[in-house]
């Protein structure tokens, strides 16, 4: 929390009795194992949820909490203080009546913050209150002009268009939590995308006189050939927001009409990350967190590019990262910042590859190893002969779902011997949207309405007419209906009747059979779930895994 020591969100949370001694004893061991806030055990073990949390700091303050994510402020509320007024001191208009404004920060210690309201709301009574930061980091969005509208105003006003303009375009995708920009060149102008919750979304345009300019400030950053245009190139390049350091992958490709760009936006610290901030259910959390426990075997991960892999992987991770363990990774890219791990980046221009970095690993005396992808055939080897060897390894795969893992695994030329002797647990996933918190309405749908997007729906729906859920559209999703996303997994916990059926080279029909049999529930059918619990919409289903066994 902004302006909060560990020790200070220790006092609040025991004076207000939200937590109890022993409580914030466990907090401060795992703070100190994991090199984490004390605010990241409490949410990541579900002793307190972000509002209860905010309620807490607020009474310490002795004010009220304002809660922006279920009560989101109109463009109106919060352009009604200037942008520069507003981030400064990190608040935002709550409400406003004749004779007294309610304003909502989540600083409320700063020197002169009520002195300054005072000035613009002359006559009128000033009550603050608090709020989470993530809460404030989202309405001030409002505060964003159109792209194309900024474009302009940089082009007029402002010498140096190519880095005011990046830094503007970066910027706001930060914001609009993208994982993805993508420069898509035409014949005359350039159009601007993020990807956000696995979706693109036209930004704006960049007139093409202008956009070479940017590429070239994009190459120079990230230590790319500027003069190099018609080979593919890729580099990274990082900056720093409010004192954190954000990471990017620069990838570039010469189309037809220019050279296109696709910076990949990497978080570098992942502290609070755990198995059921993802959306996986206490069932499968159990499952692979006792996985997880083995001194020795092999978890993959497995599913299409950019369905959360790696992700998944250091929340494992996580709930066996203490002091006492060696954790040593190999990664192409480094995504996300370990604590007290040995993290060691792909270079393949220096010879540095998964199979010889892997094999150097192992005489680093690691107990567990982590390996960003398998690729190739010697670093599956490489891998097995890892696992075999007293070491626990986590990799991630490419494969449609858990039971098609396997097959494809000997495909590549993994013997089945070796592979039935390390296999410990697969987990394929996809991520779908969440319907947004603050649009999402329910609604009755009878069956026949839901047969017509999924049939044979009384496999999944008893009731002739169900209650489901979707989201109308509001500022604080893009009207889109869906903010965030969710992991839906299919996990085939491999026992001793699947590790002989290896050995007989089965097809991923038969395996999947015995992991049905064995308790494995499909991405589809621990989808359904999340359709009639409210957190997706059945239409995102279907888009994202639609049935496949």
């Amino acid at each position: 929390m902004k302006g909060l020591s560990d020790s200070q969100i220790s006092e609040i949370l025991l004076k207000g009795e939200y937590v109890t001694q022993e409580d914030i004893s466990s907090a401060k061991e795992y703070s100190k194992k994991h090199r984490s806030s004390i605010v990241d055990y409490f949410l990541s073990e579900g002793i307190l949820d972000k509002d209860i949390l905010g309620q807490a700091i607020a009474e310490y303050f002795n004010m009220k909490y304002a809660d922006l994510n279920t009560h989101p402020p109109s463009a109106s509320q919060v352009l009604r203080v200037s942008e520069e007024t507003a981030k400064k001191y990190r608040l935002v208009l709550f409400n406003e009546g004749e004779k007294e404004v309610v304003f909502t920060t989540d600083n409320p210690a700063q020197v002169g913050l009520k002195e300054e309201l005072e000035k613009i709301f002359k006559g009128r009574n000033i009550v603050l209150a608090y709020s989470i930061s993530e809460d404030i980091d989202n309405a001030f969005m409002h505060y964003q002009k159109d792209f194309n509208i900024r474009f302009k105003e940089i082009i007029e006003n402002e010498d140096d268009f190519a880095p005011i303009a990046l830094n503007e375009i970066i910027d706001s995708a930060i914001l609009n939590h993208a994982s993805d920009i993508h420069f898509g060149t035409q014949r005359d102008e350039v159009i601007i995308r993020f990807r956000i919750d696995g979706v693109l979304r036209e930004m704006g345009v960049v007139p093409k006189s202008y956009y070479q300019n940017i590429l070239n400030k994009i190459k120079i950053d990230s230590e790319l050939k500027i003069d190099e245009h018609f080979v593919a190139q890729d580099g990274s390049m990082q900056l720093e927001r409010e004192g954190k350091i954000i990471s990017m992958r620069i990838s570039i490709v010469p189309s037809r009409h220019g050279e296109k760009v696709v910076i990949r936006i990497l978080s570098k610290y992942v502290t609070s990350l755990s198995l059921g901030d993802l959306g996986i259910l206490p069932g499968d959390q159990e499952v692979i967190t006792e996985a997880s426990k083995n001194p020795f075997g092999m978890i993959l991960v497995v599913g299409p590019t950019g369905s959360g892999k790696t992700t998944t992987l250091y929340a494992v991770l996580k709930l066996i990262n203490h002091p006492e363990i060696n954790i040593t990774t190999i990664e192409d890219p480094i995504e996300y910042e370990i604590p007290g791990a040995t993290q060691i980046q792909v270079n393949n221009q220096a010879g540095l590859t998964f199979s010889k970095g892997l094999r150097s690993i192992v005489r680093q005396d690691p107990d567990v190893i982590l390996v960003g992808e398998i690729r190739d055939k010697d670093t599956a080897e490489i891998s097995v002969n890892a696992a075999l060897t007293g070491h626990l390894l986590f990799s991630t795969f490419h494969s449609n779902n858990a039971s098609t893992t396997i097959p494809r695994l000997m495909d590549i030329g993994l013997e089945p011997f070796l592979l039935s002797s390390t296999l410990d647990l697969i987990i394929a996933q996809r991520l779908v949207r969440k319907i947004c918190d603050n649009c999402r309405k329910s609604y009755s749908a009878k069956k026949e309405e839901i047969e017509r997007i999924l049939p044979n729906a009384d496999e999944y729906f008893s009731d002739d007419e169900v209650t489901l859920y979707k989201g109308e559209g509001c500022s604080v999703c893009a009207n889109t209906g869906y903010k965030g996303r969710s992991i839906i997994v299919e996990i085939i916990d491999v026992t001793q009747e699947i590790k002989e059926m290896i050995l007989k080279n089965p097809s991923s029909g038969e395996i999947w059979e015995v992991a049905k049999r064995q308790g494995s529930h499909s991405l589809f059918e621990d989808g359904i779930e999340k359709v009639k619990n409210g957190l997706t919409t059945m239409e995102e289903l279907i888009r994202v895994a639609p049935r496949s066994h």
